[in-house]
């Protein structure tokens, strides 16, 4: 039976992130990826869709769907299957969160995960990713004029995305798209050790499970082209995300021992694994373009100017910020051209409290879980997020952006009240593409990642976070695997 040193159980973000860093410490790596790997960058092989850092793609999805917690709505809930994972399909946002988040970690016992702990781990990772910024001249009419709004609001223009200090303020994002290309964390953390003979990378191979004897994980078995096979390994790292590394332990017999159970799986460690999931609870209030809108989009794309979908950003403080958290910002908002299309301005609560749960639908690894994110569960969640939904009206309304927008599409102007316009939210919540939470450091594992009671098996993604982050969450994912691999290489 093949033996490496360790088994990455995911390419995605994270599992890029490990594989490369462990390679680099001279270890032998065999990298497992559901989805295909197309090579590195200079190769030429990846499709123009993922490349192209101007829109998300919609290819390569795993298919996950709303079920039961959104009743009667066909929300997708899109995560990459592809080597680099959601860093392959993303806005190419970046931000670092508020040092907050990453305090209240070391809070809970979580040692080296505070603030000032992991500043060189985002400033290295925001150099490998290669994140730019946008000059005035790249910024497209309807990003330039929500700035502008947001200034005309108070806010500061302020560019702080990168700190973990920031206050709310409008700015043109950080973006890791150097050239326009997306660049993912395979590009970043594969390509430089494609070539030693450390690093297997296979692609289109789906982890099933973790094979445990006693108390110790020895290998995986997964499912590639040619069939099922095991492969053991000194240690395993599951790095699948927050749908997928809870999926992954549970069908190993790591779990909550009930539920494992009534699968008939046997109980190898009684854990919440699935627990604790949740995301940043989102809206978006969309419009109609006015023809103005039209013609100075236009005159852009005349000089020869792409228009990205995603190039302005605010951080604001709701109520409850206000009042609970002096004024630490809790709402992102940007002006966006949305996956269907529709132009609109997007809301999104970033400290919520409501949590979820993913549990199993069946045992067969290409079955997708269930997933309850609790969206709103929590009622002050759904207070705030209506606080930013007024606010990103105000944004509209604005005499820089007013003259671009039409007819208010969703919710609708004659949403006019606060109870109608928290009833629309309610409806129509949607997510950030940010689940974490799913096997929580402190109850799954412990502060290097190392999954309790089970030794040789550590889970390095956003999965790990115990709460989620101030942040789009691609970089403090991968600051997540850096912090997991130094442990893993020592």
């Amino acid at each position: 039976m093949e033996h490496v040193d360790v088994v990455v159980a995911g390419g995605g973000t994270a599992g890029s992130v490990v594989a490369g860093r462990l390679v680099e410490a001279g270890l032998r790596v065999l990298l497992l990826e559901a989805g295909p790997d197309y090579g590195p960058y200079v190769g030429g092989g990846w499709p123009a869709e993922l490349i192209d850092a101007k829109t998300i793609p919609t290819s390569h999805d795993w298919g996950y769907r709303a079920g039961e917690e959104l009743p009667g709505r066909a929300l997708a809930y899109e995560r990459a299957r592809v080597i680099g994972g959601c860093s392959a399909h993303n806005g190419c946002t970046v931000s670092w969160g508020h040092r907050a988040d990453y305090d209240g970690w070391a809070a809970r016992g979580l040692a080296g995960w505070a603030a000032d702990d992991l500043l060189p781990l985002f400033e290295a990772a925001s150099t490998r990713m290669r994140v730019r910024r946008f000059a005035d001249a790249e910024l497209a009419p309807f990003h330039r004029a929500f700035i502008d709004g947001g200034i005309e609001l108070g806010f500061p223009l302020l560019d702080d995305l990168e700190t973990l200090d920031g206050v709310p303020s409008v700015c043109a994002q950080p973006s890791n798209s150097p050239g326009g290309v997306r660049w993912n964390a395979a590009f970043a953390y594969l390509d430089p050790v494609r070539g030693r003979g450390e690093l297997e990378v296979r692609g289109d191979t789906i982890v099933d499970r973790v094979l445990v004897e006693g108390s110790t994980a020895v290998g995986v078995r997964a499912i590639g082209p040619a069939g099922s096979f095991d492969v053991t390994a000194d240690r395993v790292v599951v790095a699948g995300g927050a749908y997928g590394s809870p999926a992954i332990l549970l069908r190993s017999g790591i779990g909550p021992a009930d539920e494992l159970r009534a699968l008939g799986l046997p109980v190898h460690a009684d854990l919440p694994v699935g627990r604790n999931l949740h995301d940043h609870p989102s809206f978006e209030v969309a419009y109609e373009p006015t023809d103005e809108l039209r013609r100075r989009t236009a005159a852009v794309a005349a000089e020869g100017h792409t228009a990205p979908d995603e190039q302005s950003f605010a951080k604001a403080a709701s109520g409850r910020a206000r009042a609970e958290e002096h004024g630490v910002f809790d709402l992102h908002l940007f002006a966006e051209v949305a996956m269907d299309g529709r132009l609109g301005i997007f809301v999104a609560l970033v400290a919520p409290r409501s949590r979820g749960a993913l549990t199993l639908s069946s045992l067969d690894p290409e079955a997708a879980p269930h997933l309850d994110h609790g969206y709103l569960n929590d009622r002050s969640d759904l207070e705030a997020l209506v606080d930013g939904v007024e606010l990103a009206r105000g944004f509209a309304s604005t005499a820089s952006t007013a003259p671009l927008l039409a007819a208010e599409v969703e919710p609708a102007p004659s949403v006019a009240t606060r109870t109608e316009r928290s009833a629309a939210v309610r409806a129509g919540v949607i997510h950030y593409w940010h689940p974490v939470g799913t096997c929580a450091m402190g109850a799954v594992t412990d502060a290097d990642g190392a999954v309790l009671g089970i030794e040789g098996l550590h889970v390095a993604d956003a999965s790990l976070m115990p709460s989620t982050v101030r942040a789009t969450t691609n970089l403090p994912t991968v600051v997540v695997a850096e912090h997991v691999a130094v442990t893993l290489a020592t």
